[in-house]
């Protein structure tokens, strides 16, 4: 076996790790962890068909590659609307991932499903997605080494950053300077992706427990609510306004 196939072999391994421990860990249903789901089994499925350990024909393995170009920036913004800090945010993400859809469209039919078309959406695209990883890893890193929580967040950012850090060199080297060395380019795609889908696979096991925390307290907090109505107007429970889970402060 070639340096390419051991590490194809091995970053598809990594690649099917979020995917377990997602469905494992019952995350699938979780916010917007289908998003990152849906993301990892394309991804996964794809680098699968690329090696030839499955071969569904060519004209399968040519389009599943542009969905997956397609749909990457998009599944992304959705996943990470997971660390907004206010719903002003979550809708600024919301309307970015619209457009970001609507230009998707028009740069098809302005170009047609070709290589130009991809490279026209997927620049813009990493731009975006970095930009908002990068923000939301030194949010959750200062919220980490500050206050000692959300160390799951924190891992699963800093995955982010670095994965789509690496992605934009390898964007710039294979389709803007369209370089020679293809095979030294997939070579350090499949470290890249690797190291970073070991990473994150920490940190969602990480932050597995750390909801898991936040639902008891949920639970707590709706059966004293539930204690006290019973207990009648005279001994009002004060906490019920702070049932709105979601605003937490800990849950950043």
């Amino acid at each position: 076996m070639t340096w390419n196939s051991t590490m194809g072999l091995i970053s598809s391994i990594a690649l099917f790790l979020p995917v377990f421990f997602i469905l494992i860990l019952r995350l699938g249903g979780y916010r917007t962890f289908p998003a990152l789901l849906i993301y990892y089994l394309i991804v996964l499925t794809y680098n699968l068909f690329s090696l030839q350990y499955i071969n569904p024909g060519k004209d399968i393995q040519h389009y599943w590659g542009i969905a997956n170009n397609l749909l990457d920036t998009p599944l992304m913004l959705i996943f990470l609307t997971y660390f907004s800090t206010s719903q002003l945010l979550s809708r600024r993400m919301k309307a970015i991932i619209i457009g970001f859809l609507v230009f998707e469209i028009a740069v098809i039919s302005w170009k047609g499903i070709t290589v130009d078309a991809i490279t026209i959406i997927m620049g813009p695209g990493l731009a975006v997605v970095v930009g908002f990883c990068l923000y939301f890893f030194v949010r959750q890193s200062k919220i980490t080494i500050m206050h000692g929580k959300a160390t799951g967040k924190a891992i699963i950012s800093a995955s982010l950053v670095f994965a789509y850090g690496c992605y934009s060199i390898i964007y710039i080297m294979y389709y803007i300077f369209k370089t020679q060395h293809v095979a030294d380019t997939f070579l350090i795609y499949f470290l890249v992706t690797t190291f970073s889908s070991l990473l994150i696979t920490a940190g969602i096991i990480i932050e597995r427990k750390r909801v898991q925390k936040l639902n008891e307290v949920k639970i707590a907090r709706k059966e004293l609510a539930a204690i006290y109505k019973d207990a009648g107007p005279s001994r009002p429970f004060r906490g019920t306004p702070m049932l709105d889970f979601d605003k937490e402060p800990w849950n950043n």
